[in-house]
C-alpha cells in the first residue's frame, strides 16, 4: 500500500525513518501562512537541544489550518470517529544533528479523542472549537481553543492559480518540505517522522482576520515578510513515535 509514495524520495533533504510506517492521513484544504520574524524573538522558545533554522538569515513561523480525513493504521480501515476532523498547527523551523525539521508551538484539533491520543505521545495538542466553510472557491476557517488557555484564529482564503511544485532550494520548498518534528519531554526527545510526495501548491489570497496563537507577541512579526501557500490535498504517512534518550 502506498508504494508510489514510498519510492518517491528525491525531494527529501533527509532519509526516510527506519522501519515501516504506522499510520496514514489525508490532509485537505491546507492554508500555509508564513511570517518571517527576527530570530531573537524566537530563540527563548526553542529548546537548547535544537538549532533554529533560518533561510538566508531569516527565521519563519507558519500557521496551518487544514482538514484531516481517512485516518487509518497500516493494513486497517479508517477509524470511524476520526474519519474527519479539523486541525490547526503553529510551528517554526529547526535542525537537529543537521537534519531540518519542525518545532511545534501548538497543535489544535476539534475532536477530543484525537487530542487525547496525541497528548499521550506528549505532543502539545489542544481541544478547540473549529469550523471550516467553503463557498465556491472561498474558504472560511475559525478556531477558538477551549479551556483557560484561549487561542483564536479566523481566516478567509481563496486559491487562484494552477498547481505547481516549488523548485528545490527555493524559499517555498524550504518552508514546505519538512519530514521530521521534535518535542522535548523531561530528559528525552520525542521524534516524529513522516513522508509524502512533493507539495503541489497554489497561490492564494488570504485575510487573517483574528490571530492569537503564538507564545510571543504577534506585533513583533507584523513588519516581517508574509507568504501564503494553498494545497488542496496530500496523503501523508506517519512512522511510530521515537523516544531518544
Amino acid at each position: 500500500m502506498y508504494d508510489n509514495i514510498l519510492t518517491h524520495t528525491h525531494h527529501r533533504s533527509s532519509p526516510l525513518p527506519n522501519g515501516k510506517w504506522l499510520m496514514s492521513q489525508r490532509w485537505e484544504s491546507l492554508l500555509f501562512t508564513h511570517f518571517s520574524i527576527p530570530d531573537n524573538s524566537l530563540q527563548e522558545f526553542i529548546p537548547e537541544e535544537l538549532e533554529l533554522d533560518c533561510y538566508q538569515g531569516e527565521a519563519w513561523v507558519t500557521i496551518l489550518p487544514f482538514e484531516v480525513s481517512d485516518m487509518h493504521f497500516r493494513n486497517s480501515p479508517s477509524l470511524p470517529y476520526l474519519q474527519n476532523y479539523l486541525e490547526l498547527n503553529v510551528r517554526t523551523y529547526v535542525k537537529r544533528n543537521g537534519i531540518p525539521g519542525l518545532y511545534f508551538f501548538s497543535l489544535d484539533a476539534n475532536k477530543l479523542l484525537a487530542v487525547l491520543g496525541a497528548r499521550m505521545t506528549t505532543l502539545p495538542y489542544y481541544y478547540a472549537q473549529m469550523v471550516l466553510n467553503k463557498s465556491g472557491n472561498t474558504f472560511h476557517f475559525q478556531s477558538k481553543r477551549r479551556g483557560k488557555r484561549k487561542a483564536t484564529l479566523e481566516a478567509a482564503y481563496r486559491p487562484h492559480s494552477s498547481l505547481w511544485v516549488p523548485d528545490q532550494g527555493s524559499l517555498d520548498s524550504w518552508l514546505l518540505e519538512r519530514y521530521y518534528a521534535w518535542k522535548f519531554n523531561r530528559n528525552s526527545i520525542v521524534e516524529v517522522g513522516i513522508h509524502h510526495l512533493p507539495w503541489n501548491i497554489q497561490k492564494v489570497e488570504a485575510n487573517i482576520q483574528t490571530f492569537q496563537m503564538t507564545p510571543f507577541d504577534f506585533e513583533s512579526i507584523r513588519e516581517g515578510k508574509l507568504l501564503f501557500h494553498f494545497s488542496p490535498v496530500k496523503r501523508v504517512l506517519f512512522w511510530p513515535i521515537k523516544i531518544i534518550k
